[in-house]
């Protein structure tokens, strides 16, 4: 049978990455207190493509997907690309996943508990000298309260929810627990699920004694990436999503 897909192509360059995009796939994540946690992933998957053929088998990316259905997990990302660089004969091998993750969280005055969700990554690629990279993502929604508003207003501050993405690279493990601890307090203040009357009431108050600009939320956070010594390298997102403004507002610092 004809393949199209090894014959030369017209014009012989190299593409960078082609895969698939946006695959639904169940994964096991490490859960620092369940052991693991079952979720569901929209995984991306690459190769780098020789110049020599025009195309490439899309179906054997599911089918080395479906040989690691019960292990796909962080620590096992690296074994995923070596299969998919044998299975297609390329020279360097990428995948990401972006998948919901759940953390069990504690009202702060009525102790109610409930799951929060935080939206959570893995960038890992293998390259042609099968140097492995593996960046962990996680995104952390919280509020912020505006200190502009608060100096210029005698009854009361304008405040909104926002996001904190973070990327690292580290050294051993890190736990997603971990990240967002680190970087939860970063902000005015964090995000519940579930809140009582007296939960809304201290964190309304600690939100107002806790004003923070974008700007201010960033350097929180950086400083504190910063004083872990097996992160190597990092990059933090702030975005405000602006509650009296037609606009967001933005801060970013990466770690050179």
């Amino acid at each position: 049978m004809r393949d199209p897909a090894i014959e030369k192509p017209l014009n012989e360059l190299e593409i960078d990455k082609v895969g698939i995009k946006n695959l639904k796939y169940p994964i096991k994540v490490f859960d620092k207190k369940e052991a693991e946690q079952h979720t569901v992933a929209s995984i991306n998957m690459y190769v780098a493509l020789p110049h020599k053929f025009r195309g490439t088998h899309m179906s054997r990316f599911i089918e080395v997907l479906n040989k690691h259905k019960d292990t796909v997990a962080m620590k096992n990302m690296r074994f995923v690309l070596l299969d998919i660089i044998e299975k297609f004969d390329a020279y360097s091998a990428h995948i990401e996943l972006q998948f919901p993750y759940f953390i069990e969280k504690e009202a702060p005055v009525s102790h109610a508990h409930s799951l929060m969700e935080y939206e959570c990554k893995f960038i890992c690629s293998l390259s042609q000298e099968r140097k492995f990279e593996f960046i962990l993502g996680v995104s952390v929604p919280i509020a912020t309260l505006c200190p502009c508003s608060k100096a210029l207003v005698d009854k009361g501050a304008h405040n909104q929810r926002g996001k904190i993405s973070v990327l690292i690279k580290f050294q051993g493990f890190f736990w997603i627990e971990d990240i967002v601890n680190i970087v939860e307090n970063c902000a005015s203040t964090p995000l519940y699920s579930l809140l009582k009357r007296e939960d809304e009431q201290f964190i309304t108050q600690y939100a107002y004694d806790h004003p923070a600009f974008v700007e201010d939320v960033a350097r929180n956070v950086a400083s504190k990436l910063d004083k872990e010594k097996v992160i190597s390298w990092y990059a933090v997102e702030v975005e405000s999503y602006e509650s009296i403004h037609n606009h967001d507002a933005y801060a970013f610092i990466g770690k050179k």
